[in-house]
């Protein structure tokens, strides 16, 4: 018996050629998000960038019926392992009350424009939408 895919749209409308999530056996499978705000602005901070981030994935989990708290992995890639400390104090106030799920952070080459990480992640789609638990980012 074959298990359906389900691909998601760009939450914003945006058309790219590529889709936002597949969701699979419950599992949601986001593309990439890198700290590209609404209106294409990318702050300088990478703290700033760490939220950005965030902000872009949850509205993706969100749109597959999933959320920051239903992560099973992450995975992060950053400019310059320089910036781990301020990368990090970011990352666990984004995450602030929800299960840490398991990470990997490296660093690559570079990245495109003002760009200094990109993010990936797995996370499960919550049973009822009441499961899935949200919080406010400061």
């Amino acid at each position: 018996m074959s298990v359906p895919v389900r691909w998601v749209e760009q939450p914003n409308g945006k058309q790219t050629p590529y889709s936002a999530a597949t969701v699979h056996n419950d599992v949601v499978y986001p593309c990439g998000q890198v700290p590209v705000a609404p209106d294409g602005s990318i702050a300088e901070d990478i703290g700033m960038q760490v939220r950005q981030c965030f902000d872009n994935l949850e509205q993706v989990l969100t749109s597959a019926g999933s959320g920051l708290g239903q992560l099973l992995q992450v995975t992060v890639y950053l400019a310059d392992l320089a910036e781990f400390d301020a990368y990090n104090a970011a990352y666990l106030t984004c995450l602030s009350g929800l299960p840490l799920p398991p990470r990997t952070t490296v660093q690559v080459a570079a990245f495109r424009g003002a760009k200094r990480i990109e993010l990936t992640a797995i996370a499960a789609v919550a049973a009822r939408q009441q499961d899935v638990p949200t919080k406010g980012r400061p």
